[in-house]
């Protein structure tokens, strides 16, 4: 099984998504949005913008 977005609507009424592994586990939290199409174009931003990130270590 692939990993999974989860789209819900938190306490104070913003959605927000999470991003699932396979294994169930949590890898990823979204910021909280206004509407439900807002959180929708950020798990497609993600999902577009992913495979070809940079990964950068950052020196502390």
């Amino acid at each position: 099984m692939a990993g999974s977005f989860e789209l819900y609507k938190d306490k104070a009424g913003e959605y927000r998504f999470r991003l699932k592994a396979a294994n169930g586990e949590t890898i990823a939290t979204s910021e909280g949005y206004a509407s439900k199409s807002g959180a929708k174009n950020g798990i497609e931003s993600v999902q577009r913008n992913a495979p070809t990130a940079e990964i950068v270590e950052l020196d502390t």
